[in-house]
């Protein structure tokens, strides 16, 4: 049976949190508030935890979820590379909503899906999520809605659609701004926008300096995203009632902090669930290939 805590009060709060800790330990499913919209989480390094995950949002492995993390230090943990472009991005816009697309780390005994050798990855810019997060370690994270239905904004709307499948609900009031996160693909030789979203594109652009786009043909074949999955990233949901996220106040929580603090559960447990099939770090699978991203998906 589900559980759901007014994180609104200090003592619901702590309750909520430890509840949640220990349920993805047990390799059980959360929802959680994140600056965007609520998220629905598991363990990244529990099989059965993710295939939860997909089955409850009613999605299949050809959409893996993208991972979470509490610090700068567990996100580097999860990739191979974060090519020229990643620790500048990181820099500017950590924590906040831009997730990044890198090559993930072949040596991690994952399976997030059907990757094919990338993971995304993002630390979202509130406190709760990321105090979870520190706890919990690295967490596969998708929009805590059905397939094809809007994000959920609240706790209520969240547990509406995905009901008992979820073990506990940390309801933190309305979450942020409601614009899906900025995609950014770090695994060719120039950035690639995959989707456009709370950080705008013309900022990515001062920081990378050349940002390629749907519009874009590059002649290097290495360089062009997958096409079939270009569609569905800038087809991503932006409510109209989303405030700008240039206009919102950040959370007590500093870049300084987010970088800096330890965060043991970066690295896989030793008990960490084997693969079932292909590994997310995909090692057979083709290099160039880019991870599915779906409109309804809030991506991490």
């Amino acid at each position: 049976m589900s559980r759901r805590y007014d994180c609104a009060d200090p003592m619901e709060r702590t309750r909520g949190i430890a509840e949640a800790v220990s349920a993805v330990r047990r390799g059980e499913l959360i929802v959680m508030p994140t600056d965007t919209v609520y998220g629905i989480a598991a363990d990244a390094f529990t099989a059965p935890a993710v295939t939860a995950l997909l089955d409850a949002k009613g999605r299949g492995r050809e959409m893996p979820p993208p991972v979470m993390v509490g610090s700068v230090r567990a996100a580097t943990a999860l990739v191979e590379d974060l090519g020229t472009y990643g620790q500048d991005l990181i820099d500017e816009f950590w924590p906040g909503a831009l997730t990044l697309v890198c090559r993930a780390n072949p040596n991690l005994m994952w399976d997030l899906g059907e990757t094919k050798g990338t993971v995304a990855v993002r630390m979202p810019m509130h406190e709760m999520a990321v105090e979870l997060l520190k706890e919990t370690g690295p967490l596969a994270v998708s929009s805590a809605n059905l397939s094809g239905q809007a994000p959920a904004r609240t706790a209520e709307d969240a547990e509406k659609m995905l009901g008992d499948s979820v073990s506990v609900y940390l309801d933190g009031g309305v979450s942020g701004h409601a614009d899906p996160s900025t995609i950014v693909d770090l695994t060719g030789a120039v950035p690639r926008l995959l989707r456009a979203g709370a950080i705008p594109e013309e900022r990515i652009r001062a920081v990378v300096g050349v940002l390629l786009t749907d519009e874009d043909d590059p002649a290097d074949p290495d360089e062009r995203a997958d096409p079939a999955e270009s569609g569905e990233v800038t087809a991503g949901a932006e409510p109209a009632e989303a405030a700008s996220p240039v206009d919102m106040a950040k959370p007590s929580l500093t870049k300084g902090e987010s970088s800096e603090a330890p965060d043991a559960a970066a690295e896989p447990a030793p008990g960490g669930a084997e693969p079932a099939g292909e590994t997310a770090a995909g090692a057979s699978a083709g290099a160039d290939a880019k991870p599915s991203l779906t409109k309804d998906d809030e991506r991490a």
